[in-house]
């Protein structure tokens, strides 16, 4: 279900619920408007169960919110059916005056000073405007979403313009390759949303050289793949035995055996990689200097250099209460102590969970010696080892993004960009441990604290420390990457495809 704003042959707006499935709706009913002006618009819908009537409470609270929004300066038109009720909201025109006029006096219109003059308001900057004021707090100590829980609304809409235009112009594969209609998202999702395409677009197009080079680099390394000079002497070494792996091996084992893994390794640890990561360093530089460029031009393009996001925080809170002052800055070394305890106690939980993956490499190794051929049991343990470290930080992102939330709550930042900006340096710390904390060990821990042949380091005195192949941990740590990262990103994209 979905509602449009639609406009009759005499210049009459209506308000039109459609149903159905995507691509196959038809109109519902319609709230006609024509007491309004033309010019004149719905901006939200809100909707109720028919059967809400019968409850006085649920009555009392639906007229006490509606009356509400009428004193600030609200409109609205009832519609029903036989199952729904419909309830047209659209803000007055003055509020819209009154946002120009705070953009410009944070403080508020001083006395005898006469309202912006009435500008051309993008629909996404209505539907902002009036979805802070249905989402704030009402005089009953209730906000919408407190009404929906009690069953007193079910849900609220804003109107949309230009969907079917997008869907042709941008939501298609065959538009692939083409331009994106900024503008167009700009007046359908909001500045944010089409600032966030435009980075999306640039990065695509700016990977570009990054994978040529790459893949350049990666097919180079088939051409060195005999040429290095370390794998010849593993190759040659037949007469070099290694002392036997494992607790229940016995066997020498000649260091020629280690010569595929040791041209493998060659593979992705060669010349060309040092001068893959030095052009990398340099593209990132290029990439962030030119996007600041393409954001200029956007923002320059879009008129929004004299926007601030705490100013206009500040004149939503003034159209929704005259009376709102804001916070004053706080600071209590409790509350600091008691999120730098617990953000402390997150990372070593994470840092806890990169152990216990240690242990598992460790007992997997013991039991795969049963369950394969001695050759595979490394690879078996670091697949494996990476495939438990994906569902590991699937689950601790959760876990980390709840964490942060409360932190941020318990802090109680004033502005809702201090808020957003303290939950990202939160969740990116967490995060960084969930993701990096396995290969921080496979790349500067694994085989280093292993002991030597005769003495070697047990955990809990039993099960010997998992050990690198003989041609080093570079193979392992390319296949924890691989995995993790291929994994991530894929099943990352397919969510983003699939989910709204």
């Amino acid at each position: 279900m979905s509602p449009i704003s639609v406009c009759s042959p005499k210049g009459e707006e209506s308000l039109r619920i459609l149903v159905g499935t995507e691509g196959d709706s038809f109109p519902l009913m319609e709230i006609n408007t024509c007491e309004t002006e033309a010019s004149e618009q719905w901006d939200y819908v809100l909707v109720a169960n028919l059967r809400t009537q019968r409850n006085p409470r649920q009555v009392y609270q639906q007229q006490q919110f509606l009356e509400e929004l009428k004193t600030k300066g609200f409109y609205y038109k009832v519609m029903e059916d036989q199952e729904k009720m419909f309830f047209g909201i659209r803000a007055d025109s003055r509020l819209f005056d009154l946002y120009c006029t705070l953009l410009t006096e944070p403080e508020g219109p001083a006395p005898r000073v006469e309202l912006a003059k009435p500008t051309l308001i993008l629909a996404t900057t209505r539907i902002r405007i009036v979805h802070f004021i249905l989402s704030s707090k009402m005089a009953a100590a209730d906000t919408f979403q407190d009404l929906v829980k009690d069953g007193v609304f079910e849900a609220m809409f804003p109107l949309h313009k230009g969907e079917e235009d997008l869907k042709k112009k941008w939501a298609q594969w065959g538009n692939m390759f083409q331009e994106q209609p900024l503008d167009d998202i700009r007046d359908y999702f909001g500045e944010k949303v089409a600032l966030y395409f435009a980075w999306l677009c640039w990065y695509t197009r700016m990977l570009v050289p990054a994978a040529v080079v790459g893949l350049i680099i990666f097919l180079s390394g088939f051409s060195l793949f005999d040429a290095s000079q370390i794998s010849k002497e593993i190759c040659e070494a037949h007469n070099i035995y290694m002392c036997p792996r494992g607790d229940d091996s016995r066997r020498y084992q000649p260091l020629s055996e280690t010569c595929t893994f040791a041209k493998l390794t060659h593979l992705f640890d060669n010349e060309g990689t040092v001068v893959f990561a030095i052009f990398m360093a340099g593209w990132a530089t290029v990439f962030l200097e030119l996007w600041k460029r393409k954001r200029a031009h956007v923002v320059l393009h879009w008129d929004l250099y004299g926007w601030d996001e705490d100013q206009e925080e500040m004149a939503l809170q003034l159209i929704n209460c005259p009376d709102y002052q804001l916070p004053l800055q706080q600071h209590s070394y409790v509350r600091s102590t008691i999120i730098l305890i617990v953000s402390l106690l997150m990372i070593c939980l994470l840092i806890g969970m990169a152990h216990a993956l240690v242990v598992y490499r460790v007992l997997a190794v013991a039991l795969f010696n049963s369950a394969f051929p001695k050759k595979q049991v490394t690879t078996a343990v670091v697949v494996t080892g990476a495939l438990v470290q994906y569902v590991t930080i699937l689950i601790m992102t959760k876990i980390n993004k709840y964490v942060a939330l409360k932190l941020c709550e318990f802090e109680k930042p004033r502005t809702f960009s201090e808020r957003e900006s303290k939950f990202t340096v939160k969740f990116f710390t967490l995060q960084f441990f969930a993701h990096f904390s396995s290969l921080i060990y496979i790349a500067f821990i694994l085989g280093r604290i292993n002991g030597h042949p005769g003495k070697s380091v047990r955990l809990l005195g039993v099960w010997k420390l998992e050990e690198c192949h003989l041609s080093g941990c570079m193979m392992d740590l390319f296949l924890q990457m691989a995995i993790i990262m291929g994994l991530k990103q894929t099943l990352s994209n397919c969510m983003e495809y699939l989910g709204p």
